[in-house]
């Protein structure tokens, strides 16, 4: 059983990401007042009065634009299927217009439950002119600011009365009995393939493809089972250098990229194989590894590279990454496919590293092992070790006075070469004995 699903639809710069942020009660989207900003189909889950269910954001749905704009339309079209609830705003500064119109008479053919969100109605005096909405023939509008939170709640009332019924505590227990989810997320420059990937791995078309750098410009995720239990991938925002950003957006998507890579249990880093391993990348893996989160490379694009080039590019890799020890390194074809059944045995071995419980025996075995050869500077010493958790695993040391980084870093090393963790990250924590 899983949630009631509400799609949030309506032409570009109407305020759907604005009404999505004010329904959550906080900055989830990323909203800027000009047309096109949200692009791929973004799922929250929601609460209203004990009432859970699904958000799903979408780009501008636009008749007769160009190739991007079209994948961006299908997007929304796909989460109308999809839904439950369709939400759909107007702006009533505006009026009808015949990208509404067009919306207005797909929804009725889906017949699917709807609410028009008459939004930027401001003040009294606009609410007059959301009757022109009615002539859409989906029912009253509902007069909405969704920037200052004006008739949100009424709005939701009305949408809670249309969800399917059903034991909402059923929902909410089946949400809150979920095991920890083991978050997966693909990073990289832009245009190399990340999305495609993404779409791959989830087996449906969830982000937008396009040869234009910059198109994914949000975090988007998705659960997908597997034979490990069900993983989160994440999509994230192509990532360049802070100095090449020049737009709020740009930014924005940015910061939900870091945050994606410091909440996620393994990295992807994807590499355009045809460009090889550039300065960007290598900060990429730099910021990556800074935040403890275990690394597989994934060299897209393979199949366009010869002998020669395919020889240069695993030396870029063991030259340039260096610095992240042993990580795994896959070469794949994200468009057809080819090489990316070999990421699954790899996540699950990382599944399985990262959920490891070891008996508090065999780590003190393991610890006694290090120290008797390679004792501790200036006396330190390891008394006492214990595993404490999972996800990742996390060790407390029970010492006699403070140890050095690098020691650490040796027992560290130690403890995963001993256990098999692999890349997967190990936290260490020392409890200084009292004297």
């Amino acid at each position: 059983m899983s949630l009631p699903v509400v799609a949030i639809v309506g032409r570009p710069n109407v305020g759907k990401s604005t009404l999505v942020n004010r329904i959550l009660g906080r900055r989830e989207a990323i909203v800027e007042e000009r047309p096109g900003v949200t692009r791929d189909r973004k799922a929250v889950d929601a609460e209203w009065l004990g009432h859970n269910f699904t958000l799903l954001d979408t780009g501008g749905w636009i008749a007769g634009g160009d190739d991007l704009d079209d994948k961006v339309s299908a997007q929304s079209v796909q989460a109308m299927a999809d839904a439950d609830v369709v939400m759909l705003v107007v702006d009533s500064t505006v009026g009808v217009t015949p990208e509404d119109e067009r919306i207005g008479l797909l929804i009725r053919r889906l017949d699917i439950p709807v609410l028009v969100v008459a939004n930027k109605v401001d003040d009294r005096s606009h609410e007059i002119a959301i009757w022109e909405f009615m002539g859409l023939g989906l029912g009253e509008p509902f007069p909405v600011s969704a920037l200052h939170g004006k008739g949100t709640g009424d709005l939701l009332d009305a949408l809670i009365a249309l969800l399917p019924s059903g034991s909402d505590d059923e929902l909410v227990d089946q949400v809150s009995d979920d095991p920890q989810l083991f978050s997966v997320t693909l990073v990289g420059r832009p245009n190399v393939g990340k999305s495609t990937l993404f779409n791959r791995l989830i087996g449906e078309e969830r982000a937008v493809v396009h040869d234009r750098p910059g198109t994914t410009r949000d975090a988007v995720d998705t659960i997908v089972e597997t034979v490990s239990g069900p993983i989160r991938f994440v999509d994230t925002a192509g990532m360049r250098r802070k100095a090449k950003i020049d737009e709020d957006t740009e930014y924005y998507s940015l910061v939900r990229a870091l945050k994606a890579v410091d909440d996620s249990d393994v990295a992807l880093l994807v590499i355009d194989a045809t460009v090889g391993v550039t300065h960007q990348d290598q900060r990429l893996a730099e910021r990556v590894d800074a935040a403890g989160c275990p690394i597989v490379i994934l060299l897209n694009k393979w199949e366009l590279l010869g002998t020669e080039a395919r020889l240069k590019i695993g030396e870029d890799v063991e030259r340039k990454l260096s610095f992240l020890g042993e990580p795994n390194v896959l070469r794949i074809s994200a468009l057809s496919g080819k090489g990316v059944n070999r990421l699954w045995p790899t996540l699950q071995e990382a599944v399985g590293a990262y959920r490891t419980r070891i008996p508090t025996r065999q780590v003190n075995q393991v610890i006694r092992a290090a120290q008797s050869a390679q004792p501790a500077p200036h006396g330190a010493r390891v008394m006492y070790a214990t595993q404490g958790a999972t996800d990742p695993p996390t060790f407390t040391l029970f010492a006699n006075r403070e140890l050095h980084s690098t020691y650490m870093r040796y027992l560290e090393r130690s403890l995963r070469e001993a256990f098999d963790l692999g890349s997967t990250p190990i936290k260490l924590r020392v409890r200084r004995r009292n004297d």
